[in-house]
């Protein structure tokens, strides 16, 4: 049994891929963009329904190259943010800057409070740094910022190494700040799709876990919950109800809520749900198939996860994908297509999702074959 994927769009990279990123698609349905990240800039194009431009599209140069830190875009393309080494910039379309929160250096052993990029920019140890990350609210009033300590003139414990900032997205000013708990060698922001008051925070710590934090600001003070330790966040459902993770080991896929846990049983272990890769058959002993989720993937809609086992197939053949319904803790289902398919999947919300080309110059987006039936399966 399986499921059938059509082709939705064809929607092409804004920048070469030789200059830049690859193309994301972000925010929901009737307020999608395409953005990318240059070498000296970000473009944004507003996308209608149908995946095709929807008027101008903007550009906000960057303040330092893109491989010292990460960036958002705001849901109107009104303005940009840089999470960089030293400091969160705000940056309009013209390249002013809007506002700036510095913050501790995010290369580990750096001490230092450093007042721009140029002073640290040809030092040959800060090639390499960690990474925090920002993400925008849902009505872009907020940017929540995951950033080394400490700030400027701030007041933090010896022992917080990471904090989590909310700030006025206008203004710059911070609002709150709360200890992430965390060391991270990376994070993404997940923003709740219809609560500005809440985020989803996925940090990254290389080996030595996955720390998951879920945020609430109540107009006074960010309120920090520890979901789990262990635990990367994937994406949200669109009420916002509930979370699919992938464990940092790769070997769990589960459904949650946003108190971190597991709802009506749905944790999908890689080892019992997914068959062994079809070009894998003839292998003779078993533990050599290793069968592990990726890192990517999230909800189509309310009840339907799509999930990708790309990394773990490779050294047998072509990376698959699944249907995942999030209504039966049984219910996982190949996604077949009618051309090849590179990389991984990114759900983008009603009902589609996005993989990129091999050159990564171009996003296919994906609905499923309504031939099936509702869901697309075999009958």
């Amino acid at each position: 049994m399986s499921v059938h994927a059509r082709l939705r769009a064809t929607v092409p990279a804004l920048l070469p891929a030789a200059e830049a990123g690859p193309p994301e698609i972000t925010g929901p349905p009737g307020r999608r963009m395409l953005v990318q990240r240059g070498d000296g800039e970000i473009v944004a194009q507003p996308l209608d329904d149908s995946f095709a431009p929807r008027g101008a599209s903007v550009r906000f140069p960057a303040p330092w190259p893109r491989d010292r830190g990460t960036w958002e875009v705001a849901p109107d393309a009104g303005l940009a943010v840089f999470a960089g080494v030293h400091a969160v910039r705000a940056v309009d379309p013209s390249g002013a800057t809007r506002w700036e929160v510095r913050h501790g250096c995010w290369y580990g052993a750096c001490r230092e409070s450093h007042t721009s990029y140029e002073a640290y920019a040809e030092r040959p140890d800060h090639r390499y740094p960690e990474s925090g990350s920002v993400g925008f609210s849902v009505d872009g009033r907020l940017v929540w910022a995951h950033v080394r300590g400490p700030l400027p003139g701030g007041e933090s414990s010896p022992d917080t190494v990471d904090e989590w900032l909310v700030v006025d997205a206008g203004s710059g000013r911070v609002l709150g700040r709360a200890d992430a708990e965390a060391a991270a060698a990376g994070s993404i922001h997940v923003p709740h799709p219809t609560d500005p008051a809440q985020m989803g925070l996925s940090i990254g710590e290389g080996q030595d876990g996955a720390p998951l934090r879920w945020g609430r600001w109540d107009g006074s003070g960010l309120t920090v919950d520890r979901l789990d330790e262990d635990q990367c966040l994937l994406g949200l459902s669109p009420s916002g109800d509930r979370l699919m993770t992938v464990s940092h080991d790769q070997d769990s896929l589960a459904v949650r809520d946003s108190a971190g846990a597991v709802v009506d049983a749905l944790d999908w272990n890689a080892e019992a749900a997914i068959p062994r890769h079809p070009d894998a058959a003839g292998e003779a002993d078993e533990d050599e198939v290793e069968r592990c989720w990726d890192w990517a993937g999230g909800f189509l809609d309310e009840t339907t996860l799509v999930a990708s086992t790309a990394e773990c197939d490779e050294e047998w053949g072509r990376g698959r994908h699944w249907l995942v319904a999030a209504t039966d803790a049984r219910a996982v289902v190949p996604i077949t297509y009618p051309s090849r398919v590179t990389g991984e999947p990114t759900a983008l919300g009603g009902g589609v999702w996005s993989t990129p080309s091999e050159a990564r110059d171009v996003l296919h987006v994906w609905e499923l074959d309504g031939r099936d039936g509702r869901d697309g399966r075999d009958s």
